[in-house]
């Protein structure tokens, strides 16, 4: 992989970007990113303190009026710019994200950069679509229409799993509406993130639209929340720490986008193609080595196919190459730390007791955050590996007789963020993408996004839309304007108020 950069030259002045410049963090504590493929320290900085918070949600508030009232053309001109300028780093972001997550070089370079870039040319483009509804007179006495208007400073905080598209998840459709952001990447995954803000610079996004403060989410994560001046919050992270997001953030009345956590059912009907269904599940589930709120993570097989699933899942995990993130040829890196690589193997030992691990269920004997990819089959519906968000490279196989089993299965946990059904049937497919609960059902098909199509969860798994057109819903104020037409001092309903007809 080229375009490779010593992490702590690049970063020298620092890991926040205020005001369109690097500085370093006032916290009085240090924080080491490390590689989780080899354990070594590739960069160390200073954490944000609540003074560095306030200072970049004064460069973001300072920035708003120029932005907000740029045409949006003027916007979409400079998100264009900001598309070629990703472009042209391709690799240097895909190395950072490698080395600072783990990920094999050929997701970095084929699925995260290309998909930030895509997703920086649709909000280029539908800056230009921010439309209300159109003139008309309802009330036959007044011409009404609807504004869509910046709401103001955004206060974002993004995961570790995704580093750079989740940055730009947040980022891009709050700048697009004319907003302005600050930004609180995960404290062991910043490069990303701070590339993209300098990349958004050099584009001609003026100083102060896109900051970043990388601290902790005790302290500048809280802070960024509750600060009086930040008018919404989106948060993307576990269910546990979206409820207290939710929790400060309401106390100052802000509006607020959680995505959270997710427990995706992978549903095989028996007239599934079984080897889409096999192929499909191994690389719904390992994508990212697991660490991916849509993974698929239940597999629910209807009987009949349900033993050469399993034989042939296993068959396949067992061939993945677990290696080097930046050998050409290798299929599943580490896990974003030990202390994660640790949490997953737990809950896989702890499974022994009830069911049984087919493949995987242990670390090879290599240096760093590594697991093998696991499968999982025997466990009872209302187990731990079953219910709960593993976030790892582990897949739990179980059987079902009948659809309206299959489906009910599929919805018993709390979330609802992803799922998928496989079936030759079209009439069993539309059943499923309407009865199960999920914010995305794909048929015969696991993981594959679009910029124009919006991504958010049911239940537990939070609300509101990441991407396309709707994500605008979270990023912009609607204003009910009303003009009368009529020139009549005395209107015929103020007689409700005073005097007769």
């Amino acid at each position: 992989m080229g375009n490779r950069f010593q992490v702590q030259d690049r970063f020298a002045a620092g890991a926040q970007y205020i005001a369109g410049e690097l500085r370093s963090g006032t916290s009085g504590r240090h924080h080491d990113v490390v590689n989780p493929a080899t354990g070594e320290i590739v960069y160390t900085y200073e954490l944000a303190s609540t003074a560095d918070v306030d200072a970049a949600v004064a460069a973001a508030r300072a920035a708003f009026p120029g932005w907000s009232g740029a045409t949006p053309g003027e916007r979409s001109d400079a998100l264009h710019r900001f598309a070629a300028v990703l472009a042209e780093r391709a690799e240097e972001f895909a190395y950072a994200e490698s080395l600072q997550c783990g990920k094999p070089a050929k997701l970095t370079a084929e699925f995260d950069v290309p998909g930030t870039v895509d997703n920086t040319a649709f909000f280029a483009g539908a800056a230009r679509h921010l439309q209300g509804q159109s003139a008309g007179e309802y009330s036959g006495d007044h011409t009404s229409y609807v504004r869509r208007e910046a709401i103001g400073v955004v206060g974002s905080i993004a995961p570790w799993n995704y580093p750079l598209q989740m940055a730009a998840w947040k980022i891009l459709p709050a700048i697009a509406a004319g907003n302005t952001i600050v930004l609180k990447p995960a404290e062991i995954t910043p490069l990303t993130s701070l590339l993209f803000a300098q990349a958004a610079t050099e584009a001609g996004i003026p100083d102060g639209v896109v900051n970043i403060v990388t601290g902790a989410g005790k302290d500048a994560g809280e802070h960024l929340v509750a600060h009086p001046d930040v008018v919404m919050t989106s948060f993307t992270g576990s269910t546990a720490v979206g409820k207290r997001v939710a929790e400060i953030a309401t106390a100052t009345v802000k509006r607020i986008h959680l995505e959270l956590g997710g427990k995706a059912p992978f549903v095989v009907f028996d007239d599934a193609d079984l080897e889409a269904a096999v192929h499909g599940a191994v690389a719904g589930s390992l994508i990212n080595t697991g660490q991916d709120c849509t993974a698929a993570t239940r597999a629910y097989v209807q009987r009949p196919l349900y033993d050469a699933f399993v034989t042939g899942v296993a068959e396949l995990m067992e061939s993945v190459r677990v290696g080097d993130p930046f050998a050409p040829d290798t299929d599943l890196g580490p896990l974003i730390s030990y202390q994660h690589r640790d949490r997953v193997a737990a809950i896989v030992e702890r499974a022994r007791a009830y069911a049984t691990v087919v493949t995987g269920g242990e670390a090879p004997k290599r240096d760093g955050a590594y697991y093998l990819p696991t499968l999982v089959t025997g466990a009872p519906q209302d187990s731990e590996i079953v219910q709960a968000e593993i976030f790892g490279p582990v897949l739990v196989v179980l059987p079902f007789d009948t659809d309206d089993e299959g489906i009910a299965l599929a919805n018993d946990t709390p979330y609802g963020l992803a799922a998928s059904a496989w079936t030759g049937s079209v009439y069993r497919a539309n059943r499923a993408t309407r009865e199960i609960k999920a914010g995305c059902v794909w048929v015969n098909d696991h993981i594959p996004i679009i910029s124009e199509m919006p991504h958010g969860g049911y239940k537990a798994s939070g609300f509101g839309k990441d991407m396309s057109v709707y994500s605008f819903e979270e990023y912009t104020q609607v204003k009910h304007v009303m003009y009368d037409n009529t020139a009549v001092a005395r209107k015929d309903w103020h007689r409700t108020i005073f005097g007769d007809r």
